[in-house]
């Protein structure tokens, strides 16, 4: 219990740090008035997922899984907790432009699909502190489609897709490289 309160305590003081908006309650209720007069965009981002199972600088850990979660084909009932970097190559050296922080569970039972719950956290650039928020289905087919339910900061009410495709699978490691185009309607 003492090292839950301690991890705690480190959290809301290391807060303030993290990549994020800075407006309060105020300066988010003034963006809501003005809304009605706000203008849609759509913004075009890609980038890489890198997944990372195994090696140096691990980004995805299994949290959970069923009592029959090892005997299922499809690893029904197995959960991941990530914190994957995002880059503006297909290198993990290259430029990081943000985190992909969240979960993805083993949901089906018969086929092989994820359910993929998380935020793509920008840490750089023009988005840094924006977030965009995925919820959806994760099939086990070449080219995946997920909504964007949602975002912050510059992303606020924002709603699109997550197109991915992946570039590479290490079947020892289970690392991962993959492949986001992303297509999103905000306000500016």
């Amino acid at each position: 219990m003492e090292k839950l309160a301690a991890l705690i305590m480190i959290f809301l003081v290391a807060m303030p740090m993290g990549h994020c908006i800075t407006e309060g309650p105020e300066e988010v209720e003034e963006w809501f008035h003005k809304l009605p007069y706000a203008k849609e965009k759509v913004t075009k981002l890609h980038f890489f997922f890198h997944d990372r199972f195994a090696g140096k600088n691990v980004t995805s850990v299994r949290v959970a899984h069923a009592t029959g979660t090892d005997k299922s084909p499809t690893s029904f009932g197995l959960v991941f907790i990530m914190d994957d970097p995002l880059t503006e190559g297909l290198k993990p050296t290259s430029k990081e432009l943000g985190r992909a922080q969240g979960l993805y569970a083993f949901s089906g039972r018969e086929e092989m699909s994820l359910l993929m719950s998380f935020n793509l956290v920008f840490t750089t650039g023009e988005y840094n502190g924006s977030t965009l928020t995925v919820l959806g289905r994760n099939p086990a087919v070449p080219h995946r489609e997920m909504p964007i339910i949602g975002g912050s900061g510059v992303f606020r009410l924002a709603r699109g897709v997550a197109s991915a495709k992946l570039r590479s699978f290490n079947m020892t490691t289970g690392n991962a490289l993959i492949e986001y185009n992303v297509v999103v309607i905000h306000y500016y």
